[in-house]
C-alpha cells in the first residue's frame, strides 16, 4: 500500500516581483516500508518536497494523500494534527531544548497530543531504550555528544509510533563515524517496518537507502532502486 501519494505537485513562492518555481509537476508513491533517500543541489526543490511530505507547507496545486488522508485539502489545524498522529522528524540541528533532560526532550510530541504525565515517561523511556539511550535520560543536550543528541531526537519522532520518519540531512552536524552509528539505527529502524525518508546531499547517506530520487531544477530526474545498500553490507558484516 502506498503511505505517500503524491501527483502533480507544483509549489511557487512570489517574492517581491520575482516568482521562484520550487516544484514543476511532481508524482510520486512510497509505500509503507520503504527506504528512500532525496538528493540534489541546494535548490533543486528537495527540501520543498519534504516540506510538503512532512504537512509543514502545502502544494501551490497538486495532491498529496498520507495514509489515504487528502492533505492538499487540509487547513492548519488539521495539518497539525496528521503531524503529531503520523510524522516523526528529525532534523540537522536536532532542535532540542538546550535546559531540558533527555527525558523531557523526547516527551515534548505527547504533552501536544495531551498524554498523561505516567504515560509520557513510560513511552518516552521506551523510545530512549529503543535508541540506546534509556541510561542517559536525565542528561541535558549539553552533557551529550552530537550523535548522543540525534538519537534523543530520532527517539522524540519515534515516541507518538509515527508511520513515516522524514529526516532532513540528519548527520550534517555530524563527524564520519558517528553518522554511520545514526544510519545504522534508521536503517534498523526501517528493517522494523518503519518508513523512513530522508533529504542528504551527501552520497554515501543516501547509499543506506533502498530507493534514490534525485531532483533538479524542481524536477525529479531519477528515481531509481539500490540493489546494495550499505545497510545489507553491513548486516552482512555483523553477521
Amino acid at each position: 500500500m502506498a503511505l505517500i501519494e503524491a501527483r502533480d505537485l507544483v509549489k511557487t513562492y512570489t517574492m517581491g516581483s520575482t516568482t521562484v518555481h520550487a516544484l514543476h509537476g511532481v508524482s510520486l508513491d512510497i509505500a509503507e516500508g520503504e527506504f528512500v533517500a532525496i538528493m540534489g543541489a541546494s535548490g533543486s526543490g528537495k527540501s520543498t518536497l519534504m516540506n510538503i511530505l512532512g504537512c509543514l507547507d502545502q502544494p501551490s496545486s497538486g495532491q498529496y494523500r498520507l495514509a489515504g488522508e487528502e492533505v492538499d485539502t487540509m487547513a492548519g489545524d488539521q495539518l497539525a494534527s496528521i503531524r503529531n498522529r503520523r510524522i516523526g522528524f528529525v532534523f540537522q540541528q536536532f532542535n532540542l531544548l538546550p535546559r531540558t533532560s533527555a527525558l523531557e526532550n523526547v516527551e515534548l510530541p505527547m504533552v501536544y497530543a495531551g498524554v498523561k504525565a505516567e504515560a509520557r515517561r513510560a513511552r518516552a523511556m521506551a523510545a530512549l531504550q529503543k535508541v540506546g539511550l534509556s541510561e542517559r535520560y536525565m542528561h541535558t543536550p549539553s552533557e551529550l555528544s552530537g550523535g548522543q543528541q540525534q538519537r534523543v531526537a530520532i527517539a522524540r519522532a519515534l515516541v507518538n509510533d509515527p508511520q513515516l520518519i522524514l529526516a532532513d540531512e540528519p548527520t550534517g552536524a555530524l563527524d564520519s563515524r558517528t553518522s554511520e552509528d545514526i544510519m545504522k539505527l534508521l536503517s534498523e529502524l526501517n528493517a522494523q517496518g518503519m518508513t523512513v525518508v530522508l533529504v542528504t546531499h551527501e552520497t554515501d547517506i543516501a547509499q543506506w537507502a533502498r530507493r534514490k530520487l534525485v531532483f533538479k531544477d524542481g524536477l525529479m530526474v531519477e528515481d531509481a532502486l539500490n540493489p546494495n545498500p550499505t545497510s545489507l553490507a553491513a548486516e552482512s558484516t555483523a553477521l
